[in-house]
């Protein structure tokens, strides 16, 4: 039987790109009970709305155009609820792929009937705005294009702004999936072109799982009525729903989360907003490459490509290397990190989100250093 002490701590840090390591003071909020139908509760839920506009859209003058929505179940489901609503029954769905989360849409539109293409492209290269924009040129029956803002897959960031430059001088409606990058990346709704954004609780917000949440804008959204392949997932019934009701959800909320959530925006400003995130975020990241440099591990992507929120490592060429090892020697000493998910290399990967600090990053070096020595096996991929 796994034994899982039942305390308020935790047995390892995250190193994870979500499930994260999260603050004593976020879960000590799920404590507060109350009833979904409580006009307070409801009220907390409408100003966890304005303040995620307020973080997605940067001037003020624009955000009146901007609404948010609140939908219970992971971030995946929340992607569907994008996909399944808001692209009508004629529509057609552009998704550019660059791993496993642009695969997912693809999914996602198909399982739905949604009439979609995929445009590919290789797993450590950005989507090609040209080629985006030869795809829309040729076939003027795409209506929607979705791209993932940070690919997590491997850890690769789009800056957008080209991409969201073709799609909107196409006239088409954009849809990003910014899961991993919502609340840890400098972000405008309005420089990026978006008329929908998709992220999660879990993220780089650290709050814990339960819901995610959709900004979109409010003409297009309202224009969605009646289009969703859903109940539960109904985007445009959930929205008026929210606005019509003071901030109520339809089906049963997610009120302990939704309490951690609000503390974590609170931590969110406290610790400076976006912008003093990122900064920690990206010390984090850029203390983990070097030291991993050091013990003679080598990332997939280059640089400029990096997002600070998760990186890919290659995995050892040498027969000492087994992952399932590497990884329970790690988890032993108290850290938990993530296998790989590209296609091409063997590989693993390294959060730098959540609750954690350069100085932890450094323990865990510290630890990789003692493995592969333990293990005995050469880092060359």
């Amino acid at each position: 039987m796994v034994d899982i002490t039942m305390d308020d701590t935790s047995p390892y840090l995250l190193f994870t790109p979500g499930p994260l390591s999260t603050t004593g003071t976020v879960r000590a909020a799920m404590k507060r009970e109350l009833s979904t139908w409580d006009p307070d509760y409801n009220e907390l839920c409408d100003v966890i709305r304005r303040r995620l506009v307020d973080l997605a859209v940067a001037h003020p003058s624009s955000r009146p155009r901007f609404t948010a929505v609140l939908m219970q179940g992971s971030g995946t489901f929340t992607v569907e609820s994008v996909i399944g609503s808001v692209i009508p029954p004629s529509g057609k769905l552009l998704v550019a792929v660059n791993g496993a989360y642009g695969r997912r849409m693809v999914q996602i539109a198909e399982r739905l009937r949604i009439d979609c293409v995929e445009l590919q492209h290789e797993e450590h290269e950005p989507v090609d705005p040209d080629r985006l924009a030869a795809a829309l040129s040729d076939d003027d029956a795409i209506t929607h294009v979705a791209y993932v803002h940070c690919e997590t897959t491997t850890g690769l960031l789009h800056d957008g702004i080209g991409i969201g430059e073709v799609v909107s001088s196409a006239g088409r409606c954009l849809l990003i999936d910014a899961m991993s990058s919502f609340g840890g990346v400098p972000f405008d709704m309005e420089a990026l072109r978006a008329d929908y954004v998709v992220s999660s609780a879990n993220k780089c917000i650290q709050g814990v799982p339960g819901f995610g949440f959709v900004i979109a804008n409010r003409e297009n959204l309202a224009s969605t009525d009646g289009w969703a392949r859903s109940v539960s997932l109904d985007l445009h019934d959930q929205w008026q729903v929210l606005e019509e009701q003071g901030g109520k959800l339809r089906f049963t909320s997610p009120t302990h989360v939704v309490h951690a959530f609000h503390q974590a925006l609170d931590e969110l400003d406290a610790e400076g907003g976006v912008s003093a995130r990122n900064k920690r975020l990206v010390e984090i990241q850029n203390t983990l490459v070097a030291g991993m440099a050091e013990l003679g591990f080598q990332t997939l992507l280059p640089s400029h490509l990096q997002s600070p929120v998760i990186t890919t490592f290659l995995a050892p060429y040498d027969p000492a290397y087994s992952f399932p090892k590497f990884f329970e020697e790690l988890k032993a000493r108290g850290f938990f990190i993530y296998p790989g998910k590209i296609t091409r290399a063997e590989s693993f990967r390294i959060g730098s989100i959540g609750n954690i600090t350069v100085d932890d990053m450094r323990n865990l070096l510290s630890a990789i250093g003692e493995v592969k020595e333990r293990m005995g096996f050469s880092a060359a991929p």
